[in-house]
C-alpha cells in the first residue's frame, strides 16, 4: 500500500504517506516503481508543486527509502505527535517540480529493463542513476 494523503490543490502539495510493503515487494524494483509512479502522477498529471514524505525519525528504513528515491530531507518537527504514549519527532522530506525533472531521469534510467540481469539484479544502484546526471 502507497497512499497520496493531504492532497493540497490550491497549494499545489500533498504527501506520499502509508507505506506499507508486504514482505516480498520489500527492497524490490517493483516499490521503486511504485513511488515513481505516484510521483509521476503528482507532477506530470496533477501540476502540483511539492510531494512531501514524513516518517518518524526513528524509522531509519523509511528516511533511507526517501533519501534513496531522491526526496530531500528538510528538517525534524521535534515532537510532532504522540504515538504509543510516546512524543514522535517527525522528519519531512520532498521533492520539488524543480527537482522533479532530475529525480524521474534517475528513476527511469534505474527502472530501465536493460539496468537487470536475467535473474533480476540490478547492474548499477539508484544512487549510481543519480550520480551519471551529475557527470
Amino acid at each position: 500500500m502507497l497512499t497520496i494523503m493531504r492532497a493540497d490543490p490550491v497549494n499545489g502539495t500533498t504527501e506520499i504517506g502509508a507505506i506499507v510493503y508486504a514482505p516480498e515487494l520489500q527492497r524490490s524494483p517493483a516499490t521503486t516503481e511504485a513511488a515513481h509512479l505516484i510521483a509521476r502522477h503528482v507532477f506530470d498529471d496533477l501540476g502540483y508543486r511539492r510531494l512531501e514524505w514524513k516518517c518518524d525519525s526513528l524509522n531509519e528504513p523509511s528516511r533511507r527509502a526517501a533519501a534513496r528515491l531522491g526526496f530531500i530531507e528538510e528538517g525534524t518537527f521535534r515532537n510532532a505527535i504522540v504515538v504509543k504514549n510516546r512524543s514522535r519527532d517527525t522528519t519531512w522530506f520532498a521533492l520539488t517540480d524543480d527537482d522533479w525533472p532530475r529525480v524521474h531521469q534517475a528513476q527511469r534510467r534505474w527502472l530501465d529493463p536493460a539496468n537487470f540481469d536475467d535473474d533480476g539484479t540490478q547492474r548499477r544502484t539508484l544512487a549510481e542513476s543519480f550520480a551519471s546526471l551529475d557527470t
